[in-house]
């Protein structure tokens, strides 16, 4: 059994890829199904655990092999097994700040693709398809889908460093829910970006064959998880932000804390 983070429960061709982190190591795992060895998606008669979807967050126990196919261009997936997919526990947002690397770029250039030729160029181990963003902003934009599909949701992401990554597709099926409804993300938040299998367009006139960046998770921060980032930018530790707790409102935790507390608290970060 491999135990990881669920990040990404994405749609893929009428199922799902499921993706995530190993909580002991960093490394991103994408588990592929043999039912579909041209690229590897999940039915529901595997994924489900007691007749739910993996979320985001969800802490998962997945009978994985030790390879899997690669289909030439990706470093991450290991085959599924048999046996019982399980859920531990579920995790907060902020224990995930840990993965999201400041990169040059979202996943191996500013374009809203990598070729094919790109990523069989670069060593095994650097074939990297999958990455966790700290998105300062996710800005969201609607336009009209197919016959399949009634509305395309596309995000941009504004990175911390100011990479950005504009009109990328949202594959994660609860979020783009969320946006049919009127929702709109609250900035900043943690996205999934991931690489698709090799599509090129019918009016593709450009050299190699893309995979297409997209938004395969997005999970949001609360204020009370954003007093957590803002410590890490101002290099304070626990103990500094405890020791400010205790002076100014005579808590020792910021889970102890009020509503208008934690947004008080946060400015107080922030204009630092």
């Amino acid at each position: 059994m491999t135990e990881i983070i669920c990040l990404a429960n994405s749609l893929k061709l009428q199922e799902r890829c499921i993706a995530g982190i190993i909580p002991k190591t960093g490394s991103w795992v994408r588990p592929i199904c043999s039912q579909y060895p041209d690229d590897g998606r999940i039915p529901t008669s595997v994924r489900l655990i007691n007749n739910q979807e993996p979320s985001l967050l969800d802490v998962i126990d997945i009978p994985l092999k030790e390879t899997g196919n690669d289909f030439g261009f990706e470093s991450e997936n290991l085959t599924i097994a048999s046996g019982k997919w399980e859920k531990i526990k579920s995790i907060p947002a902020t224990d995930l700040l840990k993965y999201c690397p400041d990169t040059d770029f979202i996943l191996h250039n500013s374009s809203k693709y990598v070729t094919v030729s790109y990523l069989q160029s670069l060593p095994i181990e650097q074939r990297q398809t999958l990455q966790l963003v700290y998105a300062s902003k996710l800005l969201i934009k609607e336009q009209p889908g197919s016959m399949l599909t009634a509305t395309i949701w596309k995000g941009s992401i504004i990175t911390r460093n100011g990479q950005k990554s504009k009109d990328v597709n949202i594959t994660d099926p609860v979020f783009n829910q969320r946006l049919q409804t009127g929702y709109r993300p609250k900035n900043p938040c943690l996205v999934t970006v991931s690489l698709s299998m090799p599509y090129r367009p019918k009016n593709w006139k450009k050299d190699g064959i893309p995979c297409w960046k997209l938004i395969a998770g997005v999970i949001e921060l609360l204020d009370f998880d954003l007093i957590l980032v803002e410590m890490k930018r101002l290099g304070w530790t626990i103990d500094q932000g405890r020791d400010y707790l205790q002076q100014h409102y005579q808590k020792c935790s910021r889970t102890l804390l009020t509503e208008d507390e934690i947004k008080e608290f946060l400015s107080y970060l922030k204009s630092k």
